[in-house]
């Protein structure tokens, strides 16, 4: 693991690796490079070659991905290399051994692949942020299925507005026995609580959704992931891997309060179906269109329309024995929270057009509540 004084290791780094193996690695720390071009070197991954293997490091500032990869190393030493340059030219290297040299007194790194020789302008890894140490954090091991399973379920409902930072995070607390999770961007919200086994530290923090989607592109495999919190940041392991991010500072929304203590209404659904007409009407639902689901008598009948567009309508069964309702949703929501509900079937708890509803599945352990959209006439 790169730790914060390997960066500032200066030598000719050169070494030999595969280049399935440096894809690898540069497949996972690469998402971690900043997009921005306001500061360069964040643009760059930090390449620092010692005791046989070759370790990789990017950061945002947010986030930052680490990992490391078998390698022969002639020389140890740092250097930091355009990242998205990197990873482009290691896709269309071909299946064999990479040598990488770092010309200092160049400022350039050689990629050398058979006949094939590339150059590459390179910053100072002096300059690169010192990234947060690893040593001295408790660590602790979660399930890695459960976690993941409870991070696709929420996620979707943090807020892309930066302008609320807040709002951009998934709230995660962890309490005797249980893990729960929360996100929500004020206008849907999904809460999943889950049972864990072992010792896990009574803690809660926010964490940047974004975070949370990388660390389950990484995790892909292995049956364990780690979890350690130090100051103001969250620290993920998995395999060789780690992903350190920045924990969100301010009060997360109290969402027992937004939850409704009781429904007028409340029908059971086929959640295939009901997904599948959903996606269906949905492609009518444009430019903020909403989605119209209306409930009689035994049937619930979904439709929009979208003026110069189209309409569409779609019934199906539904044990509806109330006055007619109506009510309207944003179709999006409305589909990412069907298909955030698992099991066969789908409840859909109700008081009146314009209060918040609610989805769960069979169980009581995860909700999604959905704001309604006013409908017109």
């Amino acid at each position: 693991m790169i730790e914060a004084e390997a960066v500032v290791a200066q030598g000719t780094l050169k070494l030999a690796c595969s280049r399935d193996e440096l894809l690898r690695g540069l497949g996972i720390v690469s998402r971690g490079v900043s997009t921005r071009t306001t500061v360069q070197i964040l643009s760059g991954i930090l390449l620092h070659a010692a005791e046989g293997k070759l370790e990789l490091a990017a950061t945002d500032m947010e986030v930052s991905l680490r990992t490391a990869v078998g390698a022969k190393v002639e020389t140890e030493g740092s250097v930091v290399v355009p990242g998205r340059l990197l990873l482009e030219l290691a896709r269309l290297l071909p299946e064999s051994e990479v040598t990488v040299e770092h010309k200092q007194d160049e400022a350039t790194v050689e990629i050398r692949c058979g006949t094939a020789s590339y150059r590459l302008h390179t910053y100072n890894a002096e300059d690169f942020p010192r990234l947060p140490e690893t040593q001295g954090i408790e660590f602790h091991d979660v399930d890695r299925e459960t976690l993941l399973e409870t991070v696709g379920r929420v996620s979707r409902s943090a807020s892309r507005d930066e302008s609320r930072p807040v709002l951009t995070g998934v709230l995660m607390r962890f309490e005797p026995g249980k893990l729960v999770m929360a996100a929500t961007d004020s206008y849907r919200l999904s809460v999943k609580e889950t049972t864990l086994e072992g010792s896990v530290p009574e803690l809660e923090a926010i964490v940047p959704a974004r975070a949370l989607g990388e660390l389950t592109r990484i995790a892909a495999e292995g049956e364990k992931l780690s979890l350690g919190v130090h100051e103001n940041q969250v620290v993920f392991g998995t395999g060789d891997a780690w992903l350190t991010s920045r924990r969100i500072d301010g009060q997360f929304p109290n969402y027992k309060q937004l939850v409704p203590e009781a429904f007028e209404h409340e029908v059971a659904l086929p959640r295939e179906e009901l997904l599948d007409v959903v996606r269906r009407v949905s492609v009518m639902a444009q430019r903020n269109s909403p989605l119209r689901l209306r409930f009689a008598e035994g049937e619930l009948t979904v439709s929009a329309q979208t003026q110069d567009v189209g309409e569409a309508h779609e019934s199906l069964p539904a044990s509806f024995g109330a006055e007619a309702l109506e009510i309207g949703f944003n179709a999006e929501f409305l589909r990412d929270g069907i298909d955030s509900v698992a099991g066969e079937q789908v409840r859909l708890k109700l008081i009146s057009p314009l209060r918040p509803a609610v989805l769960q599945g069979e169980g009581d352990d995860f909700l999604y509540l959905i704001m309604p959209i006013r409908l017109a006439g």
